[in-house]
């Protein structure tokens, strides 16, 4: 059952909306990963486009959320506490839009040997980010809730670090990857890394949220 009504509660139904977009972003960027290192570099590169068009639904989302705060929703000692949130949501998207960025304008080899693990590592950054969303839907339902999901973000975020150092290694020791590419592929990874990092500073703020409710 809801905790909040009214004005609040019309936010935490955007506040899903938000999530929902970002995750999409986070999808999108999934399959042009898929793609790339499938090898159709030309319809990586359109489908970049819509990484692009859906970061900016989660942005105009977000521009949304803090004017229904702005107009009233919320006390106004709990109003910045929602708009960072909003804002730390949105970085998600951020990352995953640079990751997109990152690899289609410097187009590296393929590194065939690691094209699993590359689509591992941007599932587990994805599944982290949806630990965090459960977290931020929970707030207004469930504040126990919350913040087991905001600890379970951190640990999955964990993780992603360390699959990232992972193939971050494999990468620079390999001696069948230019070190153009090296370079490309460590920026490319360190954003995706972002999404999982972003996702689990985002679950900082659910817990500063969710803990005050409790008091």
């Amino acid at each position: 059952m809801p905790i909040f009504g009214g004005k609040e509660n019309n936010v935490f139904k955007t506040i899903d909306e938000h999530l929902k977009a970002v995750e999409l972003t986070i999808e999108k960027l999934r399959i042009l990963m898929e793609t790339y290192l499938a090898g159709d570099l030309e319809k990586a590169e359109t489908l970049m486009k819509e990484v692009e068009d859906q970061e900016r639904v989660a942005d105009e989302l977000r521009r949304k959320i803090e004017v229904m705060l702005y107009q009233g929703a919320f006390l106004p000692v709990n109003r910045g506490d929602y708009a960072r949130l909003s804002e730390l949501i949105d970085s998600v998207a951020d990352a995953a839009e640079s990751a997109a960025h990152a690899l289609i304008l410097a187009k590296p080899k393929t590194p065939v040997d690691l094209k699993e693990e590359i689509l591992e590592f941007v599932n587990t950054s994805l599944e982290t980010y949806k630990l965090f969303a459960q977290s931020v839907k929970m707030l207004n339902t469930n504040v126990d809730g919350a913040i087991e999901y905001a600890k379970k973000t951190e640990l999955a975020e964990e993780d992603a670090d360390r699959i990232e150092y992972e193939l971050v290694r494999k990468v620079f020791e390999s001696e069948k990857i230019t070190t153009f590419a090296k370079l490309v592929w460590n920026q490319v990874l360190t954003k995706i890394g972002d999404i999982a990092d972003r996702a689990e500073d985002a679950s900082d703020q659910v817990l500063l949220i969710a803990l005050k409710r409790r008091g």
